[in-house]
């Protein structure tokens, strides 16, 4: 059996499964996955090993809120390359498994190595797809420490939107700045909305008009309001039911 296989490929009934993921959420509900931290740290380095185990061992580190797992993250984003593997959505994967170990990153007293790897992902944000998942991956803790660079990445986004980047996106960035927009609506519902409405004045997609929506749901603010008069004028009949029903939610 290879390294791998004893430490993603066995449950924690000592059984063998082919599904890592099992394995992985299965740690939370088992402390004896400390014991299997330093063999996934050794294949998460080891440039010779598949970049399926090496990303595998990422996930696995991050989600169980350990320290290399988060340094790994950061230095993926950082680099502005996919590693430690080459797997597609490859970063909203991690984000993903950031979301998941906030409770283990408390235990463990790694929440402030949680937020500096959010923070790297937020900072990629503007140049990276995460799959509709970062913005609402942040809790309201993470968002508040954030604020500023969520700010100047949906600030980037924007000029990159209105074409003044040097290349265009090659995603839906509107959408996924918005979300970013939704998620500091938890702490900062005025900021949210003047930040969605700067992304739906160069990209009035539909898609980014129904996400913008999450921000009238989470602000009462003057500024909420204002987004929301504007998106039930700018949006299909659809949309503008949907801002209607959150504007007389709030």
């Amino acid at each position: 059996m290879s390294r791998f296989d004893q430490l993603l490929g066995t449950d924690f009934d000592d059984q063998p499964t082919s599904d890592a993921n099992e394995v992985i959420y299965g740690g939370l509900d088992h402390p004896e996955h400390q014991e299997r931290v330093p063999g996934l740290v050794a294949i998460m380095n080891d440039s010779a090993a598949p970049d399926r185990e090496r990303f595998l061992a990422c996930l696995a580190l991050t989600t169980w809120g350990e320290l290399a797992g988060y340094r790994a993250v950061g230095r993926a984003a950082e680099s502005g390359r996919l590693t430690p593997s080459s797997v597609d959505s490859t970063f909203a994967q991690l984000a993903i498994a950031l979301g998941d170990s906030r409770e283990m990153a408390a235990k463990k007293g790694t929440l402030a190595q949680r937020d500096s790897a959010f923070q790297a992902l937020v900072r990629i944000a503007d140049t990276e797809y995460f799959e509709d998942q970062l913005g609402d991956l942040m809790d309201e803790s993470t968002v508040r420490e954030l604020l500023a660079d969520i700010t100047e990445t949906v600030t980037r986004g924007v000029n990159s939107l209105a074409g003044t980047a040097e290349a265009p996106p090659k995603f839906d960035l509107a959408t996924q700045l918005v979300d970013l927009a939704g998620a500091v609506a938890l702490v900062d519902g005025a900021l949210a909305a003047r930040l969605a409405m700067t992304v739906l004045q160069v990209a009035p997609s539909p898609r980014a008009l129904s996400h913008a929506v999450t921000v009238l749901y989470r602000s009462t603010s003057p500024e909420a309001r204002h987004l929301g008069e504007h998106v039930i004028a700018v949006g299909d009949e659809r949309i503008r039911g949907m801002a209607t029903d959150a504007l007389h939610t709030t």
